[in-house]
């Protein structure tokens, strides 16, 4: 009796120091009878979303479905549930949006976070094999872009479902604030993917003298007009993508990074060998990149001139940590609006 007395005791203890501090570390593991269970990763929590449904003009067939992919991260969780809620927010046709989730653990709390935030949201979660990129990794100038996740766009068309055809990738540092139908609808022209382009970038920058003084690699760009397109924002038609074998290709130049060390920048050069120059270019408007800064200091930038219909933190700075640092940039303030998250102190008011 003394021990059950104990038990209680110790669990509610337990009880009473996650409410107080929710996201403090919990015990490694809690032995009940002869089970041990390992406590789930600790989560943010997020208040529901509002729900939306579908303007009368909208189909209902399957070929009327956009399918999105992303990775879930719970370092960038919070910014998935933005970028989420922004797609939903500005589409005319949000129950028609699919989401394909790809994570490294396969935990059923992610299920549920999503879920609870987004009761009616259409998605589902393929536990991707960080084992697939094992040994074809080589560091690169941020410990953030040498992640297994960050490679899985490498192996998107390989997960999701065969029936799917096309797919809409993008990071979880973006906002969306216009309808992605209209990024959906890009005529591809026969091109394996679709993104907006940037010629006047230096492209020689994302390569190493290494491979531009090897007669062999600089050949590489023979026939095409080579620009820089971020991986972040990317209409993949994955039915090409597959028949084309553009993972093997892909991970072919990773191989080789390993051996030569021809780029610096994590999962982005070898698309860019693959895919540059032959790629279909859409309007800037769907990816105002850079708005994390650089990769080292991720200090403030503006936005660039013309329309915007995507805005993408990409770089070190996200605006989930600046917001919180109480050091925000000003473009932090247009992501603010679509967070989710709740934070402790409004758990302990409700």
């Amino acid at each position: 009796m003394a021990f059950v007395w104990s038990y209680l005791l110790f669990i509610g203890l337990l009880s009473l120091l996650q409410l107080l501090h929710p996201f403090a570390t919990t015990v490694e593991s809690i032995r009940v009878g002869m089970v041990i269970r390992k406590p789930s990763p600790e989560l943010p929590t997020f208040r529901e979303a509002p729900s939306f449904f579908n303007g009368n003009a909208c189909g209902s067939k399957e070929s009327d479905v956009i399918h999105v992919a992303m990775t879930l991260d719970v370092n960038y969780l919070r910014g998935t549930m933005a970028a989420v809620l922004s797609m939903l927010q500005h589409s005319t046709c949000p129950e028609n949006l699919s989401f394909h989730f790809l994570s490294v653990h396969h935990e059923p709390e992610l299920y549920s976070t999503i879920n609870s935030t987004f009761p009616f949201l259409n998605f589902k979660i393929y536990q991707y094999d960080s084992g697939r990129v094992q040994g074809k990794i080589s560091k690169s100038i941020r410990k953030a872009l040498d992640q297994p996740l960050n490679y899985a766009r490498i192996h998107l068309a390989d997960i999701i479902p065969m029936e799917v055809k096309r797919v809409i990738y993008v990071d979880s540092d973006i906002v969306v604030v216009d309808d992605i139908a209209k990024l959906w609808g890009v005529d591809m022209e026969d091109k394996v993917v679709a993104a907006p382009e940037y010629c006047h970038a230096n492209f020689t920058q994302y390569f190493t003298e290494a491979f531009w003084s090897d007669p062999e690699l600089a050949r590489t760009f023979e026939g095409r007009i080579p620009c820089y397109f971020n991986t972040g924002v990317m209409v993949v038609d994955v039915d090409k993508w597959r028949k084309g074998k553009y993972t093997q290709r892909v991970e072919e130049w990773m191989i080789v990074q390993k051996q030569k060390r021809i780029y610096q920048l994590g999962s982005l050069p070898p698309f860019l060998l693959v895919l540059a120059g032959n790629i279909k270019a859409v309007d800037h408007r769907w990816n105002q990149h850079g708005l994390g800064g650089d990769n080292f200091e991720g200090k403030c930038r503006s936005l660039h001139p013309g329309p915007i219909s995507l805005l993408h933190w990409s770089g070190k700075g996200k605006p989930w940590l600046r917001l919180d640092s109480r050091k925000p940039c000003i473009v932090d303030h247009l992501w603010a609006p679509y967070d989710l998250y709740r934070s402790s102190a409004e758990s302990l008011e409700e």
